[in-house]
């Protein structure tokens, strides 16, 4: 599974998540540090990536278009990346049946 790490968070997250999520990227990476919200909609839609958000307009795209993407929404407040990571390894296991699932084009994790 390939994540696009939006921009409100942090680009580290590419290289400590590496190991669960290999292939993954952040906005900034791909040239889309400034972009709009539908260019890195169309660009994960585009190369195969699942878009991680803390972003709220990334979660009514999701419910007003069908996937792909898939996004998923980290719905914590103020957080640090370390806290991110931490969320993001120990749903490892529900993220995965997640990408698969034909549906499903939204997970919210807190």
């Amino acid at each position: 599974m390939k994540l696009l790490f939006d921009q409100n968070l942090s680009p580290r997250l590419v290289h400590s998540l590496s190991d669960l999520y290999p292939g993954s990227s952040h906005v900034r990476e791909v040239g889309l540090a400034s972009a709009v919200d539908s260019q890195a909609w169309e660009y994960a839609k585009g190369d195969g990536f699942v878009i991680v958000s803390k972003d709220s307009d990334f979660r009514q795209l999701s419910f007003a278009t069908s996937q792909p993407p898939k996004v998923v929404w980290i719905g914590r407040g103020n957080c640090s990346t370390a806290d991110i990571e931490a969320i993001l390894r120990s749903r490892h296991l529900d993220l995965l049946p997640f990408e698969k699932d034909q549906e499903s084009s939204f997970l919210a994790l807190r």
